[in-house]
């Protein structure tokens, strides 16, 4: 299989990593979610009140917030947005939402915006190499466009802070990304055997809040590595804890997904048919609910002529993913037609 890494799909794989490492609780997500319910005369008077008073940092926040959410809908957005980041990483480049995808600039749509940030990151970071925290948020503005500035930064700041479990679940996610645009071969199966290697390391210093969110992606990549029995120890796991909290949902869904591709990998349909439905029953999640299931398993059944049992599988997603554009609605006429649909960023999320 072979993934597109348009700058939109990889931007919202690094939404649903960063959500999932912070829960959905940091202050600055919080801030940034409402601002993205602000409507434009609001925004208008925080943009007034930035101007009179430059170190809110709060309000930048907000307005970032807003610029994400309803930048189509505003032809001041990308300058904007660019001015908020630029100052933030001039003034304040410890600000929590640096670390997050409100402060991403693409470098495809805008890149005389994205360049400026650029320099102004590269700038702070060589008068103040050893900042931990300027380091980790400058890693996360190049993930997408310049990896290999972001592993430099992500190496260094493991280097500096070697206990931190962050470091290595951050380069995880590197090579993950990394791993994603590459085909099947020997390349795909090293890149998913070194992010594997770096998630394991996070897992083993992570406190169990935070070595639970690493999970899923623990058990995805030991098995793109051919890993299987590892991916198969920690798609377990995911299933074993049944207690409630943020995460279930996501366990019951990726747990029983690994598991289905392990069990057809070894020719044992009617057990991946069976995982495939008990994926489709979780409860949902913040990241299920609003971008949707994993359709790896179900494009494999697909492939294999079992098309029946993705069906009932599409009409389980339908109790927690209202899809948007009526996505799933789509799929379920493209596959009664005997086709297998484009399921998009659905192969990786």
């Amino acid at each position: 299989m072979r993934f597109d890494a348009t700058p939109f799909f990889c931007l919202t794989l690094v939404f649903l990593s960063f959500s999932a490492m912070t829960c959905m609780a940091d202050d600055a997500h919080i801030l940034a979610r409402l601002g993205g319910q602000l409507n434009a005369t609001e925004k208008a008077s925080l943009e007034e009140q930035v101007a009179k008073k430059p170190d809110d940092v709060e309000s930048r926040t907000k307005l970032l917030g807003y610029y994400f959410t309803k930048g189509r809908q505003d032809p001041d957005a990308k300058a904007a947005k660019e001015r908020h980041v630029r100052w933030l990483i001039a003034n304040a480049p410890e600000s929590e939402v640096l670390g997050l995808p409100y402060s991403q600039l693409d470098k495809v749509l805008d890149p005389e915006g994205y360049d400026r940030c650029k320099h102004a990151w590269l700038s702070v970071l060589q008068k103040s190499p050893e900042n931990l925290v300027a380091l980790r948020n400058a890693s996360k503005f190049f993930l997408l466009h310049d990896r290999r500035i972001s592993e430099n930064f992500l190496l260094k700041g493991q280097r500096l802070d070697a206990e931190d479990p962050k470091w290595p679940a951050s380069l995880g996610q590197l090579y993950s990304l990394g791993m994603t645009s590459l085909p099947m071969g020997p390349v795909r199966t090293a890149a998913a055997a070194k992010a594997f290697r770096h998630y394991e390391l996070a897992y083993d210093r992570s406190d169990p809040m935070e070595s639970d969110s690493l999970l899923a992606a623990l058990a995805a990549t030991a098995f793109e590595a051919g890993q299987i029995d590892d991916a198969k120890k920690f798609a377990e796991m995911m299933l074993v804890d049944d207690a409630t909290g943020w995460n279930r949902g996501n366990r019951i869904h990726h747990g029983n997904l690994v598991l289905g591709r392990i069990a057809l990998t070894q020719g044992r349909i009617d057990e991946a048919k069976s995982r495939l439905l008990l994926a489709g029953k979780t409860n949902g999640s913040p990241q299920l609910n609003s971008f949707g299931p994993n359709m790896l398993l179900a494009k494999e059944l697909l492939e294999r002529g079992e098309k029946e049992v993705v069906l009932n599988y599409f009409e389980l997603c339908k109790e927690f993913w209202k899809s948007p554009r009526r996505q799933l609605e789509h799929w379920i006429d493209v596959v009664k037609s005997d086709r297998i649909p484009e399921f998009g960023g659905n192969l990786a999320y």
